[in-house]
């Protein structure tokens, strides 16, 4: 296994690991990396396999992505692990959690779910076909940005937050986007949040269509101890639209179980 390419930021005994959705990269975290670093956390935000400058893996699974992240975690060699994962960022985080529990210290499972979608393959093909169809059709990454990523964000976002995560996924290579799509819809480790027994955050954003607040809500319920905080006004990718509030739910969680 390859070493994913990522950028580091920081120091200190416990590492965050960044973990992008799927219309994402490294680049998804400017606006967060540098705050945890700057209250002494290691950072490490990683191009998933396929993304930026990691090379791709074949076949691409859940299970591959998460030894992934494994790997650059052994390279790290922090003391302590926390993963922050942002939607398909949090399926892998909790993949890896589930084969690998005593690599993970802590969890921040964001605007992400413990299962995709139905259980239906039948659902799964037709959710990949109107996924897939933009790119078949031609569009190209860059229409496709334009034309789903507005939903992800609240009524009224300012332009400039929008502009940014669209230009990040219309950089994604669609072939990746295609693959890591492929990945997540056989995504399912419900029966597993019983057995987490780390301090996790379930964070949540209030208007946000991908991953709703009750879902969020639910998954937390079902895992021992852990917090479940809603942003409020904010859309799928509150770490872009609104960073300020994002940090500092993230940094309350980190100082309280992982003080530096």
């Amino acid at each position: 296994m390859s070493l994913p390419a990522y950028f580091e930021q920081g120091d200190g005994d416990t590492a965050i690991f960044l973990l992008h959705g799927v219309g994402g990269g490294k680049a998804a975290w400017v606006h967060n990396q540098p705050v945890l670093a700057a209250a002494d956390y290691k950072t490490v935000a990683w191009d998933m396999p396929g993304y930026g400058d990691s090379r791709a893996i074949l076949p691409c699974t859940n299970a591959l992505l998460a030894d992934a992240l494994r790997t650059l975690m052994a390279h790290i060699g922090a003391k302590r692990n926390v993963l922050l994962g942002h939607s398909m960022g949090g399926m892998i985080a909790q993949e890896l959690a589930a084969l690998h529990p005593s690599l993970v210290h802590g969890l921040v499972l964001y605007s992400t779910s413990p299962a995709f979608g139905k259980p239906d393959g039948a659902w799964q093909q037709q959710f990949l076909q109107s996924r897939f169809s933009p790119l078949d059709q031609g569009l190209g990454m860059d229409g496709l940005a334009e034309k789903i990523v507005p939903a992800m964000f609240a009524p009224g976002a300012g332009p400039s937050r929008l502009a940014e995560a669209t230009s990040l996924m219309s950089r994604v290579p669609a072939d990746s986007y295609r693959a890591a799509l492929s990945a997540i819809v056989s995504f399912n480790r419900l029966a597993a949040l019983g057995d987490i027994a780390v301090p996790t955050l379930c964070l949540a954003g209030e208007l946000d269509l991908n991953a709703p607040p009750a879902v969020v809500e639910k998954m937390a319920n079902r895992i021992p101890g852990a917090q479940y905080a809603c942003l409020p006004g904010v859309g799928h990718i509150s770490n872009i639209e609104r960073p300020v509030l994002f940090n500092s739910a993230v940094l309350d969680f980190l100082k309280h179980h992982f003080p530096t």
